[in-house]
């Protein structure tokens, strides 16, 4: 493949990575960041990554402390001694995806489950006996995030390979 064409292919995959960062409530700018490091090969600075990307510096630095935050990449010192950070991907999707579920969805999910305890316990204290309607829905979705939590639980406590013979297991 011609280095042209092999940056095109890059850089398309970064916009991707981009796109889907903003899809996930970050910043396309995050995404960028991300896609260039994940590409780099190797641990990058803040001045490499202001000259890739064409962000200002005060951008990259606010973009790298928060994805050092979610996990999504790793801050470490250079070689030789020096004082200069760089950064570097976290390549692991099973890992970026297990820390996401951790720190973002598991607690939306515990959050939602405490409002339908509260919900619930609400409509059985009301004197109106019409209250079964309510009742049933919120009971409801209090079982499909049950159900939900047992399942993220699960991807976090197992590898992918271990997941998938569990359901090969169950499919057979």
């Amino acid at each position: 493949m011609e280095t042209d064409e092999r940056a095109a292919v890059v850089e398309e995959v970064v916009e991707s990575i981009e796109r889907s960062a903003e899809m996930y409530g970050l910043s396309r700018s995050a995404g960028r960041v991300y896609g260039v490091l994940h590409f780099a090969g190797e641990p990058l600075s803040i001045p490499e990554l202001v000259e890739r990307t064409g962000y200002a510096k005060s951008t990259i630095s606010t973009v790298t402390r928060r994805l050092t935050r979610l996990g999504l990449i790793r801050r470490r010192s250079s070689g030789g001694g020096g004082k200069r950070v760089q950064f570097a991907a976290e390549t692991e999707l099973w890992f970026i995806l297990q820390e996401v579920f951790q720190q973002y969805v598991h607690r939306e999910i515990s959050a939602s489950q405490r409002t339908f305890d509260r919900a619930l316990t609400r409509l059985q204290s009301l004197d109106d006996e019409d209250t079964e309607v309510e009742e049933a829905r919120v009971e409801e979705l209090r079982e499909t995030y049950s159900t939900l939590e047992t399942l993220l639980n699960a991807s976090m406590e197992y590898s992918p390979s271990e997941l998938a013979d569990a359901i090969e297991q169950y499919d057979g």
